[in-house]
């Protein structure tokens, strides 16, 4: 009963992802309808890498941590990122190289997240093996100071400039480099692979720490991997379009209720498609409802701060 009604809820979602795609990429074409496919076309792969990469991180990120509100920039890459490009505007200024050419400036954000990222685990999983949460909880003050010393820069930025680091640091399709959506696909598609391989290694690993090393699963090693994985899908999506921190948490709390099974290889497809669905609707409103004057960023950190707090107050109501 419960496989049929997944493979429902699969065909849903895909007739929904279909049709949101098809008015994307139709809605309202005027003049060059050549021209406006094209245009819109070129952002449809990085929504499915956003997409299936923010969720499936923060799937895999919850099922280590065992806890449903947690999501992987709890260690604070969304901070780190929204820093290194204020320190970028601050010192070097508007029209250095960093900000002018985005493929430098994805890059140079993509490997000092990743490289932040393996120092913080590499130091507590040598130092404090098996202490996850005291490594989240340093995570977590980092990412409050490095939001601190972000405002503090910010004030004294001139405010024309202040204009485009506020662009740059808000999530946003619009402004996708598609030189760089082979490279990320590259990158990412693997490791997506790599995971879904890994699903019933996560199912076992869902049970708890005590069942997977009563399983056999040397539990640490694991998690180192699987951090550093998460990390890299995480600083990926975060590279490319800027901070989508609530979208994997959207994605993968609503496949959790809808599919209602601790199977991560119907999570992964379920959660995945729900983000893409999530992004197309919400680019599709951006575009033609609110007429570019407000970005997705803020639909998806409205959204889903709104959803934060509900799951929260219905946790705690259950306890």
């Amino acid at each position: 009963m419960k496989v049929q009604k997944n493979r429902l809820i699969f065909f849903m979602l895909t007739v929904a992802i279909g049709l949101f795609l098809f008015l994307y990429l139709t809605y309202n074409t005027r003049g060059n309808i050549e021209f406006a496919l094209r245009l819109r076309s070129q952002r449809i792969i990085p929504f499915f890498i956003v997409g299936f990469s923010s969720t499936i991180a923060t799937i895999v990120f919850q099922t280590m941590t065992q806890n449903v509100i947690l999501t992987p920039n709890i260690i604070g890459l969304d901070s780190l990122y929204i820093l290194s490009q204020t320190v970028i505007f601050f010192f070097l200024g508007i029209n250095h190289l960093l900000v002018t050419n985005q493929q430098l400036n994805f890059f140079f954000s993509l490997i000092l997240m990743v490289g932040s990222s393996l120092g913080l685990f590499w130091l507590f999983f040598k130092k404090y093996p098996g202490k996850i949460y005291l490594m989240l909880m340093t995570g977590l003050i980092l990412g409050t100071f490095f939001s601190s010393f972000t405002n503090f820069l910010q004030v004294m930025i001139d405010p024309n400039e202040f204009n485009s680091l506020f662009a740059s640091t808000i999530a946003s399709f619009n402004r996708v480099d598609t030189s760089l959506v082979t490279f990320s696909l590259f990158l990412t598609l693997p490791i997506l692979l790599y995971l879904f391989s890994q699903s019933s290694k996560l199912d076992v690993l869902h049970l708890g720490r005590a069942y997977a090393l009563g399983l056999g699963i040397n539990v640490d090693v694991y998690f180192l991997k699987l951090f550093i994985l998460v990390s890299v899908l995480t600083s990926v999506s975060t590279a490319l379009v800027g901070p989508v921190s609530f979208l994997g948490f959207i994605g993968a709390n609503i496949a959790y209720r809808l599919f209602n099974t601790y199977r991560h290889s119907v999570l992964f497809i379920g959660g995945g498609m729900i983000s893409v669905l999530f992004i197309l609707s919400g680019q599709l409103f951006v575009e033609h409802v609110f007429a570019l004057q407000t970005t997705l960023g803020v639909i998806i950190q409205f959204i889903g701060g709104i959803y934060f707090l509900f799951i929260l107050l219905k946790e705690r109501s259950s306890t």
